[in-house]
């Protein structure tokens, strides 16, 4: 008779074994018999998915959670927001990983312009993470920054940093006008990128389906050749997330284990000197990237 040894092996080693693998791979092995499937869910193996800080992160919460084990908190963290800091910025996990992700609110940016009355206002929205979120009334100088300590995100992990943000039906003066944003440490190198706001331009794109005729030829006022050429790239207009939002990409950073400073991102339009109004602010989010394969 074949022995399978893992069945041999105590619940706690299993779960040691476990702990060095990854959420998905621990709820995987809880199908493979009942001592594995009592060590995966155990507090031992979620404790160690969970960041090291995550304790006094929930402790600058004033929200109460109550999990019945360390996997219950683990999911918890992953599918609701915790806000922190004084409500101005919220904190989940990626679920795959475990690894940090914030959002900084409107509130925690630095927004030009953001307190005078003509240019932007605070309002409540529904379906927002935060109390307040920035409306654009009518700016020629669009300019978005937030920032952020490294030491508060996971070592080891490629980020990414995405402005959260609504168009409205009175959204004007996004059309051809490219937003120039960056992300990096302040004193090293950055990762810039060149996006547009559009999103109804980003969604014409998307689901275009008559290719154009043979011979013929679109003239746009003011697009240049490689304006145009950036135009007709998706990576560069909004995305619609899950929950309802769009984002745009801002650019990329490296964390490595041990970085200590301050990661800055930004968003600006201000060479065109054309108008704009009518976008809903709700922060920036730093995330793991995900790779493409």
């Amino acid at each position: 008779m074949e022995v399978d040894y893992f069945d041999l092996l105590p619940e706690g080693c299993i779960a040691t074994i476990i702990s060095f693998t990854t959420p998905r791979d621990a709820c995987r092995l809880c199908l493979v018999s009942h001592i594995f499937r009592s060590a995966a869910e155990s507090d031992a193996v979620w404790e160690r998915f969970l960041p090291p800080d995550y304790s006094s992160i929930i402790s600058s919460s004033p929200a109460s959670l109550s999990c019945a084990s360390k996997k219950d908190l683990y999911f918890s963290l992953c599918d609701q927001p915790l806000l922190i800091d004084q409500g101005r910025k919220s904190f989940t996990l990626e679920k795959e990983s475990g690894k940090k992700c914030y959002m900084l609110s409107a509130r925690d940016l630095m927004i030009i312009w953001a307190d005078t009355p003509m240019y932007w206002r605070w309002i409540p929205y529904p379906g927002a993470r935060f109390e307040n979120v920035a409306e654009l009334i009518n700016v020629c100088w669009l300019e978005i920054r937030g920032r952020i300590n490294t030491c508060m995100l996971s070592p080891s992990t490629l980020y990414a940093a995405y402005l959260v943000f609504k168009a409205t039906m009175n959204t004007y003066g996004f059309e051809h006008q490219p937003v120039q944003t960056a992300v990096g440490v302040i004193g090293g190198e950055t990762s810039n990128r060149t996006v547009l706001l559009d999103s109804e331009g980003g969604r014409r794109l998307r689901y275009q389906i008559v290719p154009r005729q043979p011979g013929m030829q679109f003239w746009r006022r003011n697009v240049w050749p490689d304006q145009a050429e950036r135009e007709e790239d998706p990576d560069n207009y909004p995305k619609e997330r899950a929950d309802g939002w769009l984002e745009v990409e801002l650019g990329e950073f490296s964390c490595n284990a041990g970085q200590d400073g301050e990661l800055e991102m930004s968003a600006l339009e201000s060479h065109g000197g054309h108008w704009k109004g009518g976008l809903i602010v709700q922060g920036i989010e730093i995330r793991p990237k995900k790779i493409k394969n």
